[in-house]
């Protein structure tokens, strides 16, 4: 099966609060809101939503393709990509712009507060998937990146007759109703977190059941509390989580679940086991600063998934698994 990810490619500045951002704030003053917090820490990573998924994909043994724009101080991150089986062909090089930047800082409970500069992504709007279909694509997921390249290249998707994932992600906050049901609208997959799925009910109008009608699957999780899956032929599935060993940063953690989920389904897996191998990589990131920095142990991996989900779990999953 060949996966496309489409999405924001960028470099992460991650920073960290030394206490609680809840503590800084007044609700009674909210609308004149003008704080600066003195952090005590800056790690700069490799990230973006895409490319985080895109990483995760190849680490786990696939060799997806992803689409997206950057800048002309791609190239460094580009190979560190590739050399973890990312096909970078099809990317987008701007040689007049810089490659997208996230600039966020996360206090000590995991909350965060981030800016993102698109510069190249804003230029997202040129790709197309119609050169890449020889290529025989199975999936393409549809990222958080610029919102008119978003709905552009899903309703591409649908000319062209390739099933797509919906991933709006945190564009859900950007982007209005009628932007939002397009990029919904026959989905393979709908992923979000439940803050997004409850921000996408509200903008779109529409009820779970409406949205259920439009989609074939829907994935939301739910930090702590595992992940729910949703299908017209499925019912209602509940996964848990890896427990974790500590919190180190969560940028990147919905983008890791994505890829394990992928990966898994790729392997012709079930929900379930594919969700679960998503938990996996999920909290092998919340443990590791930065995006792209986990590393893949497949027999930890495999013991892990094992003291989580059982012996069986692990078993169906260790055969979809890189050696």
């Amino acid at each position: 099966m060949s996966i496309a990810v489409t999405g924001s490619i960028a470099t992460d500045h991650l920073m960290h609060f030394p206490g609680r951002f809840a503590d800084q704030l007044m609700a009674e003053q909210l609308d004149r809101i003008s704080l600066s917090f003195l952090v005590d820490d800056l790690a700069i990573r490799k990230g973006g939503s895409g490319a985080n998924i895109a990483f995760g994909l190849g680490v786990l043994g696939q060799s997806p393709l992803l689409v997206g724009a950057v800048g002309a101080d791609f190239a460094e991150y580009g190979h560190w990509l590739e050399s973890h089986g990312v096909d970078c062909s099809a990317i987008l090089v701007c040689d007049d712009v810089h490659t997208a930047r996230f600039v966020c800082t996360t206090d000590d409970d995991m909350r965060q507060i981030g800016s993102f500069y698109t510069g190249a992504m804003a230029r997202s709007i040129d790709l197309t998937l119609a050169p890449l279909q020889s290529r025989g694509l199975d999936l393409v997921l549809i990222g958080a990146s610029d919102p008119a390249s978003m709905v552009a290249l899903t309703q591409e998707c649908r000319d062209l007759g390739i099933p797509f994932a919906a991933d709006v992600s945190q564009q859900v906050t950007r982007m209005e109703g009628p932007e939002i049901r397009q990029l919904v609208e026959g989905a393979r997959y709908l992923m979000t977190n439940d803050y997004e799925w409850d921000l996408l009910q509200q903008k779109t109008g529409w009820t779970e059941a409406q949205v259920a009608e439009r989609i074939d699957i829907r994935i939301t999780t739910l930090g702590e509390h595992g992940v729910q899956i949703v299908g017209r032929e499925t019912g209602d599935l509940k996964v848990g989580v890896v427990p974790e060993t500590g919190k180190v940063d969560p940028t990147g953690v919905g983008d890791a679940f994505r890829a394990g989920f992928l990966a898994a389904t790729t392997g012709g897996l079930s929900l379930e086991r594919s969700a679960q191998l998503g938990a996996l990589v999920a909290v092998q990131v919340l443990e590791t600063e930065g995006g792209q920095e986990w590393v893949w142990d497949r027999a930890h991996g495999l013991e892990r998934l094992r003291d989580a989900f059982g012996p069986d779990s692990a078993d169906d999953i260790e055969k979809i698994l890189p050696v």
